[in-house]
């Protein structure tokens, strides 16, 4: 299932709109809040989908009845352009575990690349609820090898994703490969160029969140 955040006309447009322009992306904190802001909005969207239960809080008058999580979800990252997407995430599930994973493209000199995934450090993920965030879904390919490493030996309960900028052909590549898995995203390019990248998408991320990088 997919579910794009600007259909309504929300503020998600608003900010996805900004994240795409090249005169306000060259504001590096503004490109993060945005990103981060688009997270927090998908936050509170997954959150009405979780398990809650009541509890009794004492008030200086009395108890109160209230609802809280059953338990708090697994929240994950791709490095390192998912940071500004993660910390919205955590502004929302403040006590939520995380997961962090390495996972790029090795480009070669013809134009071709493999998917590298080098590092993770999470929590056990038996019967979790993860949610993955990361800016652009373009082919998939990261995202796919992304959670096959994370359900290795392991079953989560359930996985959410979390990006700015979906491609078409990226949700039809994880869809197929991983059908259980729920997408929000920002909003949808139906545009992939030869290279992966999305059309017409924002950039790199991790550049404008960041700064530029050498490639190793």
């Amino acid at each position: 299932m997919v579910i794009n955040l600007s259909e309504q006309h929300s503020l998600v447009s608003n900010w996805v709109g900004e994240l795409r322009s090249t005169e306000i992306q060259t504001d590096r904190m503004r490109f993060r809040r945005n990103l981060e802001r688009i997270a927090e909005v998908a936050a509170y969207e997954i959150s009405q989908e979780l398990e809650w239960e009541e509890v009794e809080i004492p008030t200086p008058l009395g108890i109160a009845t209230c609802k809280k999580l059953k338990a708090q979800p697994v929240l994950a990252t791709i490095l390192r352009a998912g940071l500004p997407m993660h910390q919205g995430m955590l502004n929302y599930f403040d006590h939520a575990d995380n997961a962090f994973i390495s996972a790029y493209r090795k480009h070669r000199h013809d134009g071709t690349y493999d998917i590298n995934l080098e590092y993770m450090s999470c929590p056990p993920l038996d019967g979790r609820v993860i949610i993955i965030s990361d800016p652009m879904l373009a082919t998939g390919a990261s995202l796919v090898k992304t959670i096959q490493y994370m359900k290795n030996d392991q079953t989560p309960a359930q996985i959410h994703v979390v990006v700015a900028i979906a491609c078409t052909v990226g949700i039809e590549y994880v869809q197929m490969e991983q059908p259980g898995v729920k997408i929000w995203c920002g909003e949808i390019d139906d545009e992939l160029t030869a290279k992966g990248y999305v059309v017409p998408g924002m950039g790199d991320a991790g550049d404008l969140a960041f700064g530029s990088k050498i490639q190793m």
